[in-house]
């Protein structure tokens, strides 16, 4: 039995105008893990914890996303000349609870587990480039319309500077050419990892209230324009520059602009409770933002003393938000 494992993600910022090529954003991983077990089988069985029943390759509406990602693995061993066989595949780890999920990317944390548990049962080693590929191209052949920057994240197990390409472009060459010519092609993306120097705490808040991202996007996608776009990307490039600095009051400065640029893109964004929990940052030693498509999920804050995290996870326990995760930045040691 091989066993693997994938991270979850957040956004620290470039929310929406990732979904443009060229764009950038900062995203951090998170040590919430979904795990798996594969072997070879006599016969195909797939089963995650989503689901009280386990399913073998006929289409199945429930693992259509696994199913779906063992085929495209099937066409990229094809072409090395090795072709699947039956294999048992457990997948555990929801992040959610109480059927509501977290937010923190759980379908390409699913995607990227898959191809990473038949690449170790085949022996097969990619670099990180391919396996964000591949990952990424078995989203778009499913018209997913997220700007694959979970993706990028959970291949890179690392807080990530990401700049995204054009979708379109690299979903119409899936339609028209094999997988193998798509592959080698050059994508036009760019995944960097960001090494703060300074020592922070990093916190999540969930609000515990579900948002789904990709009704957001489609809601919201229409409201970006030039400007907000021009914003973002000096915002997320100055961040990433406060943080390789270690800068606090750079990095507060360049959250609240992240913030406020998210909040004037569309109301819908910043629920109250998301309100509730950035603004119990203020008067501290720290800044507090929604992550992601907003609506719900999840907020985060980066405070810079003990005595602002203590308070601020005070604060947010007051309001009913659920301290998800707490990690210290610019430790080698995550913890």
């Amino acid at each position: 039995m091989i066993a693997v494992k994938t991270c979850g993600k957040l956004y620290w910022a470039g929310e929406y105008a990732i979904l443009e090529p060229g764009q950038l954003a900062l995203i951090k991983d998170i040590l919430i893990y979904m795990r798996a077990e594969i072997a070879f089988s006599d016969s195909y069985r797939i089963y995650s914890d989503m689901f009280d029943f386990a399913v073998d390759l006929r289409p199945n509406p429930d693992y259509s996303l696994i199913q779906e990602t063992i085929a495209l693995m099937g066409d990229f061993l094809a072409v090395r000349g090795q072709n699947l066989r039956p294999f048992s595949l457990e997948i555990c780890g929801k992040m959610e609870r109480e059927g509501k999920k977290f937010g923190l990317g759980s379908s390409g944390s699913v995607v990227v587990l898959v191809v990473k548990a038949l690449l170790a049962l085949y022996d097969v080693s990619v670099d990180q480039e391919l396996l964000f590929k591949l990952t990424s191209a078995v989203l778009l052949k499913r018209g997913d319309n997220g700007s694959m920057g979970d993706l990028a994240c959970i291949v890179a197990e690392d807080l990530v500077l990401y700049q995204s390409f054009d979708r379109q472009k690299v979903a119409a060459w899936l339609e028209e050419e094999n997988l193998a010519t798509v592959l080698e092609r050059d994508w036009g993306f760019s995944i960097s990892q960001v090494k703060p120097t300074l020592e922070c705490d990093f916190l999540v808040g969930w609000t515990k209230e579900v948002a789904v991202s990709s009704h957001m996007v489609q809601q919201i996608k229409q409201n970006i324009n030039q400007n907000f776009l021009t914003s973002s990307k000096e915002t997320v490039v100055s961040f990433e520059e406060a943080l390789e600095q270690g800068k606090s009051e750079k990095i507060i400065e360049q959250v609240e602009v992240a913030s406020k640029l998210l909040e004037g893109l569309s109301t819908d964004i910043y629920t109250p409770l998301l309100r509730q929990l950035k603004e119990a940052s203020q008067d501290l030693q720290a800044v507090a933002k929604s992550s992601g498509a907003g609506g719900g999920d999840c907020g985060i804050a980066l405070s810079f003393d003990a005595q602002s995290t203590k308070t601020l996870k005070n604060r947010w326990a007051d309001l009913g938000i659920e301290l998800l995760y707490q990690e210290r930045i610019g430790h080698d040691d995550k913890s």
